[in-house]
């Protein structure tokens, strides 16, 4: 009977409280999904959350993506030298940033940057009670808050992904070509004869996957967020932490079913 109290009970009441969150979760998704395709669409909304989460998220961007692909230019150049493979510097480099490093390395740093801010953002309206008002006055707390949110990531996340495989191509062009030298005419005719668009469809479905998460994760717990200062911190925290992590595994999850 101890055994029972001390070690299964808990274990067995931690279990519901996991499936009962996940539950919780996927309505909120369902709904939110519903009233993304229930007019009237908040355009003006939309325009000021993809101008927030894309064009502030710009100069993170740029600068993760250029410096990812210099240390991939670095790193695998040394490695392909072991083999008298250096050619094939440029689609590695290519193929390491549109299928992996490129959506997930701009997800985490959109994560980091706007989703943490949209947790808290509508946390503080939680616990202002500025969403009650909204209800009381009959107004969708959906159609302003968590749909715009949920729109702008789906359009921004491959347009950042893109840019960061972009900048960080040329980011191993300046390695490669400028330090290494490799020739310029070989970096990028390498890249048009390995780099297919099966590979560019990859890293689409995945940033586009990511928006999802984390708009998702991000705006929920905003949503359903402790009351006090306390509580939007605490929800802040686990919404930037559950959606890196999820990234990180439906990461591989998809990867091994695209490959």
């Amino acid at each position: 009977m101890n055994i029972a109290e001390n070690i299964i009970r808990p274990l067995g009441a931690w279990g519901l409280d996991v499936v009962r969150s996940m539950g919780h979760m996927f309505i909120f998704l369902s709904r939110t999904v519903y009233y993304t395709f229930a007019p009237p669409f908040k355009f003006s909304l939309l325009l000021k959350q993809i101008r927030f989460i894309g064009s502030k998220s710009m100069i993170v961007i740029l600068l993760t993506g250029a410096f990812a692909g210099m240390v991939l230019a670095l790193q695998l150049y040394y490695t392909l030298r072991k083999f008298g493979s250096e050619a094939l510097l440029s689609p590695a480099i290519a193929l390491s940033l549109i299928r992996e490093l490129g959506p997930v390395l701009a997800a985490l740093m959109i994560t980091g940057r706007a989703g943490s801010a949209i947790s808290a953002e509508i946390g503080i309206k939680r616990i202002t009670e500025q969403i009650d008002a909204l209800i009381s006055m009959a107004l969708n707390p959906f159609r302003y808050l968590i749909v715009p949110n949920f729109v702008a990531s789906l359009i921004v996340f491959p347009l950042l992904a893109a840019i960061f495989d972009v900048v960080g191509i040329f980011g191993g062009y300046i390695v490669a070509v400028k330090l290494l030298g490799l020739s310029p005419g070989t970096y990028f005719s390498q890249i048009d004869v390995f780099v297919t668009m099966t590979d560019i469809r990859i890293g689409l479905y995945k940033s586009i996957s990511f928006g999802l998460i984390v708009s998702w994760v991000c705006c929920y717990k905003g949503f359903y967020s402790g009351y006090g200062a306390e509580g939007v911190s605490r929800v802040t925290t686990q919404a930037v932490v559950l959606s890196s992590v999820l990234i990180l595994v439906w990461d591989y999850f998809l990867g091994s079913v695209l490959l």
